[in-house]
């Protein structure tokens, strides 16, 4: 499933959140997810009306909360939550972490020593949580949002007076297409602009999709035009050109430079076994002339989430890009045939009038070696009789 955004007035947690229930992730799911934390009963959703427009807005009984303030404690407490579903404690950690990184950035202080004051209460944890868990529930693999309405002027906050985007906000969108929005005042929090980073992969316009459900989640401030964050779930559409015999796949990419050679191929082969369609690495040159290396995973649409997670476990990056595409795929299947050189797997393709053969290569070695012939010249033996074998003409 694939997602649109519409941040037009702006994006906060609460908003997010509350477009997720209206487009239909249950507010008995979210307490269910909560309730490893202690604040199922802390989370309530009610019907409002923002300028004239029905959306779902989102109260949170312990917003005045400040037991979990520090990254440290929210981490400790994410980490060790018995029954939280691991997609939705990865992503959850993933967005908090990048929370802590603009905060550290803006403050000049060290990751562990980050003082969230009200990014720390119940309603974020709530709202990032929450989110985590609904984009995980409806099936959304793919996010794309609209530029970002962030407002003007000035707020106060327990840092003082700040200017609009705050700080934070602003580390978190560097890349972002953003504008004031016309209105006076925070449309865009902090918390917002993490989720931002967090599950959006693009910004621009509509996608082509089959809308499946949509959601409209409000704010708490009268701004004298809808506070509200809109969301269009549904099926991506193939351009017509490629409907017939294609098919929708998602490739997941992150750059990586702190792991070693061997560390990288082993996450390599642990998301092959969460079922990636394929997995390879590109070198690179990232900042400052550092060595690297881009590792991608070929996934289906709906595994996109579930291998990003596990991509995100495996090599402690703190992103992954999810890119829709098309591939077009060969029918085949492996067969056994008895050759002069004997018995040997070979794969056949076919491709609308396109037929093909390939010999395994582990065979081809097996047999290069005892014969003491070259691989190449027993590949092309194999071959040419596998297609004799076969009736595949020239």
């Amino acid at each position: 499933m694939i997602a649109y955004l519409d941040c037009s007035t702006g994006i906060s947690g609460d908003k997010f959140l509350g477009a997720l229930i209206d487009a239909g992730f249950t507010v008995e799911a979210l307490r269910e997810t909560l309730a490893p934390l202690g604040l199922a009963d802390a989370v309530d959703a009610r019907d409002v009306r923002s300028a004239g427009i029905a959306a779902t807005g989102i109260e949170v009984a312990q917003a005045e909360d400040a037991r979990w303030r520090h990254w440290s404690d929210i981490k400790a407490m994410l980490e060790g939550a018995e029954g939280l579903a691991y997609t939705v404690r990865v992503s959850a950690i993933h967005a908090f972490t990048l929370l802590a990184e603009a905060e550290a950035r803006v403050h000049g202080v060290p990751l562990d020593k980050v003082h969230f004051h009200e990014v720390g209460a119940a309603d974020t944890i709530v709202d990032i949580v929450g989110v985590a868990a609904g984009i995980d529930a409806l099936g959304i693999e793919r996010i794309v949002a609209s530029p970002v309405a962030v407002g003007s002027g000035t707020i106060e906050c327990s840092h003082g007076t700040l200017p609009v985007p705050a700080p934070a906000t602003a580390a978190l969108l560097e890349g972002v297409v953003v504008c004031d929005g016309g209105i006076v005042g925070e449309l865009t929090t902090p918390t917002g602009a993490a989720l931002l980073r967090a599950f959006v992969s693009e910004y621009g316009a509509l996608p082509p999709m089959t809308v499946r459900a949509a959601g409209t989640g409000a704010g708490t401030r009268d701004l004298g035009v809808p506070n509200v964050t809109r969301i269009l779930i549904g099926d991506a559409t193939l351009p017509p050109a490629l409907e017939s015999g294609a098919e929708a796949v998602v490739i997941l990419e992150s750059n990586v430079d702190h792991l070693s050679a061997e560390h990288l191929a082993y996450a390599a082969e642990r998301l092959l076994e969460a079922g990636a369609l394929d997995v390879w690495q590109t070198p690179i040159v990232m900042k400052k002339g550092r060595a690297a290396v881009t590792l991608s995973a070929l996934t289906m649409p709906d595994e996109a989430a579930a291998l990003s997670a596990r991509l995100i476990a495996e090599t402690g990056t703190l992103g992954v890009r999810i890119d829709p595409t098309v591939r077009f795929i060969a029918d085949r299947e492996v067969v056994e045939l008895d050759t002069s050189l004997g018995r040997v797997r070979v794969k056949t393709w076919r491709l609308g009038d396109l037929r093909g053969v390939r010999p395994e290569f582990d065979d081809v070695a097996r047999i290069a070696q005892a014969t003491g012939r070259a691989v190449a010249e027993v590949a092309a033996a194999l071959t040419a009789e596998a297609r004799a074998l076969l009736g595949i003409e020239d």
